[in-house]
């Protein structure tokens, strides 16, 4: 019996017609109403396209389709579907109000989809077949699947769907989990299936928690779509890069669009880097991550169910959930998965100093000496394309860059490092056997081509480019050939690859793509400029692993493997190298800055979100420009941004040509002063942030990190993205407003000390109103932690001589702990090699125990000068180091303080010292 949803008078006419479809096993879905409205405009449909089914029309219960707007998955995400296309889909039609961002296509309940074979068992896990009855409305559905899931660990669950019969591109990342076996009882979690239709329901197997349900959207997989839904165990989702987002996602209906893309950060569009990982906070404390491995361009659909869809327009659908079961957990098991971030260079954490317009060796210098002049810190001077001979990598203007070797050598002379540019587009213009670059590509058959097996010719700064294939494994070496001669002539110190999504200002290529399914897929996501060739290469272009098509957005990422590499041949040294372009794993290899941000507030404010994000990617290494690449600063902005660019793990001044300059000296005394009272707090803690980016290279932490991660059950910190924290101890609260002289900052439960005061502030857990006038950015240290500094100097060459001082911040039981990693700063795999210091620090019973767990020498000559104990109740009757007494100590009755001045404790022995109460 026919069951139909009416409103309006209907004629005797159409009561016919009801009555003749009345006879059917399944219903149509209809909703008559004269003023059906759609985008403004009533809907011009005639009785007939409301009444008479098409061809092969399946229809629907109305049961099926009653659903709360929340509920509805969309039916009609590669376009907008009248009524009629959308029930020839057997879909849910339902106009909502104009308010609504909910679809009105939509699945109806238990939507026809793949159906479930019994499970296989594994080694370790199982696996089934998926079989469609009948095509689905996608061209070149794929019918039948073939499912594998396996337990990588007791926390990690990865589920891969791919076609049964047929090859397709995936992902293969240059690291991975040993396949050991587990056991699954040990596992975290517990799944199970819903055969027909498909779906798959992941839980937390001590609370019984729905991590992932996948029944409640059809899965889709066709040849250029592969659509898996799930609902999400909470609204706190956090991860899904590169985007101008705040730390916590927006899921009222948002799209997210993963495809590399040139474009200045702003909101609502596809930038640099593609990270298809999200972490979910489930509210108690617990928390859960999930990533699928997939290279293709990817829409994130987020709807406040809350629920999250996954689109994607190529390759497999390769799914690891990780359990946790806390935050900080979840990013150590997604990297056991993607690799460990790479050791950064101890130099490389240095304040660096860049712009595009220093456009001769002469304007360098005397950049550098301005800020030696100045007394302002910095250890790395960079150069942007303006070095280059008419913009092509691997040569030097000679006119005004004809001494670069000689400005290298004085930088180095003097302990500073040099950075320079180099893009992957390779200029195709020069007459033959005059660029060598290019010849010997050419020779060895190193670019990309394109559909027809062509040089694929783009163009970028230099004009027509070719651009190199990084899968090709001869590129890679042509790479290092270039790299290795060019630094022959320039030792530069590390390269910055940029333009690396790639970028070609002639979208596809000069000659533009062919009209294939590659360049004009069956759904394209909603990126910027509408098309996946706009401002780079055609998909259609061949490398030698795939399809540009499938290879895109891991093109940074084969670029950052080929420099890094280049570089170890060349300079047998720790390599630095910095990309633009992002995708899983990349930490490996590269830091990432954020691009072209603009000199404004809320750019500064979004920074702090898009630090911690990368973070959560496995990328610590990171930073935004400071102060701000395009547009003028002004003095206050700029101060207010050096002070939280100090506190970027990346710390970079870098503009643009045409804007006023923003280097530290061009800016009045006052101002001068409170950046160099910045850098100067950034270099004396730079043993403690160098020992974090060990543990970050060893065990995933992360470096900066989000306040929800360290205080998982503290509501207040779910979503703060205005303060962060270095590791677990270092609260950073910048002012972000124009005009700020206080800051409100959340304190979380216990005492927290000033660092530069040691002021205690016992909170329990709330926010405070903290004085911030234009010369201090208010750092505090967490009880029960010890950090280590460094007497700061213009240069870490000069630096990681001075003497140590240990900061004690003791808890309400007067404990605390900390240590220190040290090596040569500069070294390849020193850690791997066993060629480093470890120090351990333990306070308690009023002392203090430093106990080095081992050494080869690097701490040698390296003394203990100072220690600051925070919270010390009492004033001391006598200080004791090494069972000698101290007469150079102070006690402020006020703030508790303890200052034992005037030691000389070699870093590299055990040593005590005892404060009597």
């Amino acid at each position: 019996m026919t069951t139909m949803a009416l409103s309006g008078k209907l004629t005797g006419a159409a009561l016919l017609a009801l009555a003749f479809y009345s006879f059917s096993d399944f219903s149509h879905v209809l909703i008559l109403d004269s003023k059906l409205v759609r985008n403004g405009e009533p809907e011009k449909t005639t009785l007939r396209d409301r009444l008479e089914p098409p061809d092969n029309y399946v229809a629907v219960q109305p049961s099926r389709c009653v659903m709360s707007p929340e509920r509805r998955f969309d039916c009609a995400r590669d376009r907008a579907l009248s009524r009629r296309e959308c029930e020839e889909r057997a879909c849910c039609y339902s106009p909502l109000n104009d308010s609504s961002k909910a679809p009105w296509c939509f699945y109806p309940h238990s939507y026809p989809g793949y159906k479930m074979s019994g499970l296989t068992p594994t080694l370790r896990g199982r696996t089934a077949t998926l079989t469609r009855a009948s095509s689905s409305y996608l061209p070149r559905d794929v019918a039948t699947l073939h499912l594998e899931e396996t337990q990588e660990s007791e926390g990690c669950l990865h589920l891969t769907l791919k076609d049964r019969w047929s090859d397709r591109y995936e992902v293969e990342l240059p690291a991975g989990v040993p396949k050991g076996k587990t056991s699954s009882q040990d596992a975290l979690y517990t799944i199970e299936y819903q055969s027909n239709p498909f779906g798959f329901i992941v839980r937390r197997a001590s609370n019984g928690r729905v991590i992932m349900n996948s029944t409640v959207a059809p899965l889709f997989f066709a040849d250029q779509y592969l659509q898996l839904s799930t609902t999400l165990a909470s609204s706190l989702v956090s991860g899904l890069g590169e985007h101008y987002t705040s730390l916590s996602l927006d899921l009222n209906w948002t799209s997210l669009v993963l495809w590399n893309r040139d474009m200045a950060p702003h909101a609502d569009a596809n930038l640099y880097g593609s990270h298809p990982f999200y972490v979910v906070q489930e509210g108690d404390g617990f928390a859960h991550g999930v990533f699928l491995l997939n290279s293709n361009a990817i829409e994130v659909i987020l709807q406040p169910l809350p629920a999250l869809t996954w689109v994607s327009t190529g390759g497999i659908l390769d799914l690891y959930i990780f359990m946790g079961p806390d935050a900080q957990t979840v990013t150590r098991q997604y990297l056991q998965i993607i690799g460990y971030p790479m050791m950064p260079p101890y130099w490389s954490l240095g304040f660096h100093l860049c712009r595009w317009g220093y456009k001769s060796t002469n304007v360098t210098r005397q950049v550098a000496q301005r800020m030696h002049d100045a007394n302002l810190p910095m250890d790395v001077q960079w150069n942007d394309l303006d070095y280059a001979n008419k913009g092509r990598v691997f040569t030097n203007d000679p006119l005004q860059f004809g001494d670069i070797e000689e400005m290298v050598e004085e930088f180095h002379q003097r302990g500073l490092k040099y950075i320079l540019i180099l893009d992957p587009g390779i200029s195709t213009t020069s007459p033959p056997g005059t660029y060598h670059p290019f010849d010997d590509g050419l020779k060895r058959d190193v670019f990309i081509k394109n559909a027809t097996g062509q040089l694929l010719i783009g163009k970028v700064w230099p004009g027509a480019t070719a651009f190199p294939d990084f899968t090709n494994p001869e590129t890679r070496q042509w790479w290092e050939d270039c790299i290795v001669a060019f630094y022959s002539k320039v030792p530069v110190d590390g390269l910055w690859i940029d333009m690396n999504e790639p970028v070609s200002f002639e979208s596809g290529s000069v000659e533009g793509c062919p009209d294939t399914d590659l360049e004009n897929p069956p759904y394209t996501p909603r990126v910027v400029g509408g098309r996946l060739s706009s401002f780079t290469l055609c998909m259609s272009a061949q490398q030698n692993l795939s399809t540009h098509y499938n290879l895109h957005n891991m093109y940074g990422l084969t670029e950052a493997f080929a420099t890094h590499s280049a570089l170890v041949k060349a300079r047998g040294k720790r390599p630095f190298v910095l990309s633009r372009s992002s995708f899983p794993s990349i930490g490996r290899f590269s830091g990432v800055w954020t691009g072209d941000v603009r000199s404004n507030w809320e750019q500064l404010r979004y920074s702090i979100p898009s630090v911690l994000k990368f973070n959560l990617f496995g990328v610590p290494l990171v930073g935004a420009d400071v102060c701000g690449f395009g547009g003028d600063t002004t003095e206050e902005l700029c101060v207010r941004w050096m002070q939280l660019g100090a506190f970027y793990p990346f710390m970079r001044n870098h503009n643009d040509r045409p804007y006023a300059p923003q280097e530290p000296f061009v800016f009045g005394q006052k101002a001068q002063a409170a950046m160099r009272s910045a850098l100067n707090l950034r270099y004396a803690l730079l043993p403690f942030l160098y020992t974090l980016f060990h543990h970050a290279h060893i065990s995933g932490d992360t470096v900066a990190r989000p306040l929800f991660m360290e205080f998982p059950t503290d509501p207040h910190c779910q979503m703060i993205d205005r303060q962060f924290l270095w590791g677990s101890c270092l609260l950073i609260s910048p002012a972000l407003e124009e005009g700020a002289v206080e800051v409100a900052a959340y304190m979380p439960p216990g005492t927290w000390y000033n660092l530069h005061s040691g002021q205690p502030s016992y909170s329990k857990g709330e926010y405070l109103l903290l004085s911030a006038p234009l010369d201090i950015i208010n750092i505090h240290v967490r009880e029960g932690h010890i950090v280590p500094q460094q007497e700061p100097a213009l240069t870490t060459t000069v630096s990681r001589r001075n003497p140590f001082l240990l900061t004690v911040a003791l808890s309400a039981g007067g404990s605390a702990q900390g240590d220190l990693f040290w090596d040569d700063g500069d070294s390849i795999d020193t850690f791997e090699k066993g060629s480093y210091c470890y120090a351990i620090f333990t306070a308690g019973h009023s002392q203090l125990v430093s106990e080095p767990i081992r050494q080869n020498g690097a701490l040698d000559g390296l003394i203990l000068r100072r220690m600051q104990v925070f919270g010390v109740p009492s004033p001391p009757q006598y200080v004791v180091a090494n069972g000698e007494k101290i007469m150079d100590f102070t006690y402020n009755a006020d703030t508790k303080v303890l200052n034992v001045s005037s030691l000389a404790l070699p870093m590299s022995k055990m040593f005590t010292v005892q404060w009597a109460l």
